[in-house]
C-alpha cells in the first residue's frame, strides 16, 4: 500500500522513559518503519515520562524493584528479560542483561533531553542514553554518564554540564510530564501522531508502518 507524499511534516511525539526497555525497542522499531516511508517528512519530539519519579539517587536492585512493583518471580523476570533481549536484537539493539542490575532516577536525563531539542539532537541523545543504560549497564542518573552521552550525541559538553549543574528545565519537564499524564498516557512508549493518533507499546516495525500509512492516508 502506497502513502501519498506529505505536504506538511508529520508530528511524532515519542513519550518514553530512559529506563524503559520497551521504549528502546519502540524507538528502533519506529525508525525502521519510518525508513520504509521515505516520502513522509517527520517532525520528531522526545517527550518525558518517568516510570519511577520517586526513585532515590541510589536506585534500587532491579529484581527487587520489579518484584515489588509487579509481583513477578525471579523466573518470570528472567523469561521477560530473554524476550526483551530477543526483541531488541530483532531491531538492532543490544540488551546486556547481565550488566543492568539497578533501576535509577531519570529526571536529570529528561532535563538534558529537553535541552537537546534546541540543538535538534534529541533522538541522538535518546539513543546514547538507551545504550548507556541497557547495553553498558551505566547509571543514567550520573552526571558523568549523562555528559558522555551528550558528547556521543554531538552536543556541547560544557553547555550540557551547565544545564545539569543548574537544575535548568526542571519546571518545563514537570509541566510536560503532567500534560501527557492528563492526556491519558499511563504507560510507555506512547507514540502520538499529529497530536491525535496514539500507537501504544514497543510494537514491531510492521505494526508501526501499517498504522502510520493508515494515518497518513487519512490526513
Amino acid at each position: 500500500m502506497s502513502t501519498p507524499a506529505a505536504t506538511t511534516p508529520v508530528r511524532i511525539d515519542f513519550v518514553s522513559d530512559v529506563s524503559c526497555p520497551w521504549c528502546a525497542i519502540g524507538l528502533k522499531s519506529l525508525e525502521t518503519a519510518l525508513s520504509r516511508i521515505p516520502e513522509a517528512a517527520v517532525e520528531f519530539h522526545v517527550q518525558p515520562f518517568e516510570l519511577n519519579p520517586d526513585m532515590g539517587r541510589e536506585g534500587q536492585d532491579i529484581t527487587e524493584h520489579i518484584a515489588e512493583k509487579y509481583g513477578s518471580t525471579p523466573e518470570q523476570q528472567e523469561q521477560s528479560r530473554e524476550m526483551i533481549r530477543q526483541r531488541g536484537a530483532a531491531v538492532g539493539f543490544t540488551f546486556a542483561m547481565d550488566k543492568r542490575g539497578r533501576i535509577y532516577n531519570t529526571f536529570d536525563a529528561h532535563r538534558l533531553l529537553h535541552w537537546a531539542e534546541e540543538a535538534g539532537r534529541q533522538k541522538e541523545l535518546k539513543h546514547a542514553l538507551f545504550e548507556a543504560y541497557f547495553t553498558n549497564g551505566e547509571d543514567p542518573s550520573s552526571h558523568d554518564v549523562l555528559l558522555r552521552a551528550a558528547g556521543q550525541a554531538g552536543l556541547d559538553r560544557p553547555a550540557a554540564q551547565q544545564v545539569l549543574a543548574s537544575g535548568q528545565f526542571a519546571d518545563e519537564v514537570r509541566t510536560l510530564e503532567q500534560y501527557w499524564q492528563q492526556a491519558g498516557i499511563r504507560s510507555v512508549p506512547a507514540v502520538v501522531i499529529n497530536q491525535r493518533h496514539l500507537i501504544s507499546g514497543g510494537q514491531p516495525p510492521d505494526v508501526f508502518e501499517g498504522a502510520l500509512r493508515q494515518i497518513l492516508a487519512g490526513e
